[in-house]
């Protein structure tokens, strides 16, 4: 089914019908936004809230649900909203638009747990632990949250949006690694774009611990069109994305290619989200192929974790599971990159085997791609024109790689 874009204009008439029915005059409200790595019409929609807020008679500010991901800078949030700061502080001079921050305790409340027993259920039995959930602050001193979001096929939870943006976007460390390294577990491969997964019941369970109401703006995205918005109840407008974001965002392919070359699109710089292009790919390559990430303006791992990763390296989920003595004392989302980049394999007799090679042709040396298990391939050696016919060498090219899921569906 073709699906087509909305307009900027039809984008804005969907805020302004369906917004002001939930508010009440007087609402401090707190608007819940992506970062700089997810495709969302945020300059579109940010100076549209301003106004219905104001029309409203509620003040608004913003919260960028960052994770674990790098704060973003002055020049980098005027980028995202599409106003610098100096207007926002001349427009709006009581507007606040905040960097959430995992790793400050006194950025944190705490919400209780969810227990071991109950996390048993959610995972199906694939972990047994008590799970503390922490969100930013900000969240419970207003009056209601605006979260706008878009949904994709996602690596850990299935699909992303929704309550996704609550945990882990402004959550603590704990239920942000617990959560990954569940997402692990379970293997990307059997976790994305699929909807009811241990990780999002995990997500869903701890969203219902945050008692300040909320409204959902759910963005389906091809690339940096906006196909749709829905609005309202958190859970069902995340729902209705979902079914539509598997249409639109999931491509399904009749057969596997011995080799991929996969460019990440420009709004990743470092391999932490650029990690994408192989995720979103790793199906359709055979046993024994290659998947190459051609990425030559990446320099980093991680800006946050880049140190951990490379001592831990690039490795398969049982690698870990059958050293745990060595790698449990590691933050879990470490390992969880670690497995998901490195995709699926096995550990036996000390010696560990990769379904598929993974190759990075970026700008990270080829002695630290050794060190970590990766392959590596001078990205000027790289000619596109090899990749043009994939019917005839069994060679697939995908640009702008990380948002559309490529899943093998033989005929």
């Amino acid at each position: 089914m073709i699906q087509l874009p909305l307009t900027n204009q039809d984008i804005l008439q969907h805020l302004e019908e369906n917004i002001p029915p939930l508010l009440n005059s007087g609402e401090r409200i707190l608007a819940i936004i992506p970062d700089r790595t997810r495709n969302a019409p945020i300059p579109v929609i940010f100076p549209a809230l301003n106004h219905i807020a104001a029309q409203a008679g509620c003040h608004l500010d913003y919260l960028i649900a960052l994770g674990t991901h790098p704060p973003l800078d002055e020049t980098e949030i005027g980028s995202l909203v599409g106003c610098s700061m100096a207007e926002i502080r001349q427009v709006y001079p009581r507007l606040k638009i905040m960097n959430h921050n995992w790793a400050d305790p006194a950025q944190l409340v705490s919400l209780g747990v969810i227990p071991a027993a109950e996390v048993e259920e959610f995972s199906g039995g694939l972990m047994r632990q008590e799970i503390p959930v922490t969100i930013n602050k900000f969240a419970l001193e207003y009056d209601r949250l605006l979260i706008c979001a878009p949904v994709f096929p996602h690596e850990v939870a299935g699909f992303s949006g929704g309550a996704k943006y609550l945990f882990p976007g402004i959550a603590g460390e704990e239920i942000i690694h617990l959560t990954h390294w569940l997402g692990a577990l379970s293997t990307s491969m059997h976790t994305i774009g699929v909807q009811d997964t241990p990780v999002r019941r995990i997500i869903q369970a701890a969203a219902r611990m945050v008692h300040v109401p909320v409204v959902n703006v759910a963005f389906c995205m091809e690339g940096h069109e906006t196909i749709a918005v829905y609005i309202g109840d958190l859970e069902q407008t995340w729902q209705q994305a979902v079914k539509l974001s598997s249409e639109i965002n999931i491509r399904r392919v009749p057969r596997q290619y011995s080799s991929v070359l996969s460019q990440p699109a420009a709004l990743y710089d470092e391999m932490w989200t650029a990690a994408k292009a192989m995720y979103k790919l790793e199906s359709i390559v055979r046993d024994g192929g290659e998947l190459i990430i051609y990425a030559p303006q990446i320099k980093e791992f991680s800006l946050t974790h880049g140190k951990l990763i490379q001592e831990v390296g690039y490795h398969c989920r049982d690698y870990f599971l059958k050293q745990w003595d060595r790698y449990s004392a590691y933050p879990l989302g470490v390992l969880a990159h670690s497995t998901h980049l490195k995709g699926a394999g096995c550990f036996e007799n000390g010696i560990e085997k990769s379904r598929i090679n993974v190759i990075l042709a970026t700008a990270i040396p080829k002695d630290i791609c050794g060190k970590v298990n990766l392959g590596y391939l001078n990205p000027s050696l790289i000619k596109f024109e090899d990749w043009k016919h994939p019917e005839d060498n069994d060679s697939l090219y995908v640009p702008n790689a990380g948002e559309t899921l490529y899943q093998y569906y033989p005929l």
